[in-house]
């Protein structure tokens, strides 16, 4: 999905998803805060950043967006979906962040879905997986509102050397779950 694409939620507030773009490394700045990357290892380094940033903008099996409110086009959080071998299977697996101003809100929930809807026109993969920690409650929260199933449990080295008990969530996308 090469456009904007909407989803509107609870409160009427509607967020919009814009393919991530060259001016947008400050916004993986803003979310590489120790509060904000406490369930995945700690803050990157600049050079981690620049080249997450590489990686963002030349992503060819997915694509990385940055979240905005629908209304007034305010950045809110980044949330994407790339390619992964999980299980012996290709699938597709999705991340997000939501500055801390923006939490609480139900904007992640509302990206979620929209960011279903992108994997689903991408037509690659039948599955959209999310891993978060099995601690990280308001990530768990978004799975369950965006309407992804539970599987259970799996382990995860994520950066390299850190070890994170995940819980695999998953969406049909042939379904449409």
């Amino acid at each position: 999905m090469d456009g904007v694409d909407e989803r509107t939620g609870a409160g009427g507030e509607r967020v919009c998803l814009v393919p991530w773009a060259e001016g947008d490394l400050w916004l993986l700045r803003r979310t590489n805060s120790p509060e904000m990357t406490a369930h995945l290892g700690g803050p990157e380094t600049e050079e981690q950043l620049t080249a997450r940033h590489r990686r963002y903008v030349e992503l060819r099996s997915g694509r990385m967006y940055r979240v905005t409110l629908a209304d007034g086009g305010e950045t809110v959080g980044s949330i994407g979906y790339w390619q992964r071998t999980w299980q012996d299977t290709e699938v597709w697996e999705t991340g997000w962040a939501v500055l801390s101003e923006f939490q609480g809100r139900g904007l992640a929930v509302r990206a979620a879905l929209a960011l279903r809807e992108a994997a689903r026109a991408a037509g690659s993969h039948r599955y959209l997986h999310a891993f978060p920690s099995v601690d990280h409650a308001a990530s768990n929260a978004v799975c369950r509102g965006a309407g992804f199933t539970l599987l259970g449990q799996a382990d995860f080295e994520y950066p390299k050397g850190h070890w994170i008990r995940s819980n695999d969530w998953r969406v049909d996308l042939e379904r449409g779950d």
